[in-house]
């Protein structure tokens, strides 16, 4: 009889143990797991969709946002605000996506920002790059610096987050900057460059500043900057060159930048949800 439980038993527990390994539901895999399991290449897929839709317009809708970073529920009614307007062409997520750069924090974001019904892009920002960041980054929206163009304007979106890399890489890279002034310019005719971290502030690389704005300034038409990072409302000429850079605050504090792009110019509006 005793025999006969406790070979019942071992059987129990081999069954119980094949059942649990075998069920993936049930394991709750580490925050830093790079492993991405949900969507990838975001920023590619829907800047196809952000320029497909903007193609023929020649007014321009869209909204700046950014450090998402632990700020869920904000996030959340965010998105809901966004999509009750129904006049948003597209949303770019200044960075700081994550706050620990945790591959459940991006995956939470983008969940939530996936209920847009317009498409957005993301930048990188200086959390995101913590810890296995930099990789679930890229791995989920792509490459740190990358552009767009919507309704002949176009979008000049930088990693300007030199700090994180301790100054051993070309942040920001130059490279990209300089072979951008000369790509597609058949197709555009203003520029709005787009960054986490502004010139000047604790992240950037500042004894490059003044040539970074130099080589700004050779894009066609530039209109202002954006920027986020500071957790404030900002709106500073701060070359005073008459080149704006506009810095949008953080979720926790429920607003959002909304820009219109028209021929004649550009009207900049504080939203707040």
């Amino acid at each position: 009889m005793l025999i006969y439980f406790a070979m019942g038993y071992r059987n129990f527990l081999i069954f119980f143990s094949v059942f649990i390994l075998s069920g993936c539901d049930l394991i709750d895999y580490h925050p830093y797991d790079a492993r991405v399991r949900t969507d990838t290449d975001i920023n590619n897929k829907n800047i196809e969709e952000i320029e497909r839709i903007c193609e023929n317009k020649d007014t321009l809708r869209f909204v700046l946002m950014a450090d998402s970073q632990g700020f869920y529920d904000e996030t959340r009614d965010f998105v809901r605000h966004v999509n009750a307007r129904g006049d948003v062409d597209f949303v770019i997520h200044g960075g700081d996506i994550a706050d620990f750069g945790a591959t459940l924090e991006f995956k939470w974001v983008h969940d939530i920002m996936s209920e847009l019904d317009v498409p957005y892009v993301a930048l990188i920002g200086n959390h995101d790059i913590i810890g296995n960041g930099l990789y679930v980054y890229k791995e989920m929206y792509g490459e740190l610096n990358f552009s767009f163009i919507a309704a002949r304007t176009k979008f000049l979106c930088l990693n300007t987050n030199a700090l994180e890399f301790d100054y051993g890489e070309n942040v920001p890279d130059f490279n990209f900057i300089k072979s951008e002034q000369s790509a597609d310019n058949g197709l555009y005719d203003r520029t709005i460059a787009v960054m986490h971290a502004k010139p000047k502030s604790d992240q950037f690389s500042n004894n490059v500043a003044d040539y970074f704005q130099y080589m700004l300034k050779q894009f066609k038409g530039l209109m202002f900057c954006l920027h986020s990072h500071d957790h404030s409302l900002q709106a500073v000429d701060i070359f005073e060159d008459g080149v704006m850079y506009y810095g949008c605050s953080c979720m926790k504090d429920r607003n959002y930048i909304f820009i219109e792009i028209t021929p004649e110019g550009y009207e900049y509006e504080v939203v707040y949800f």
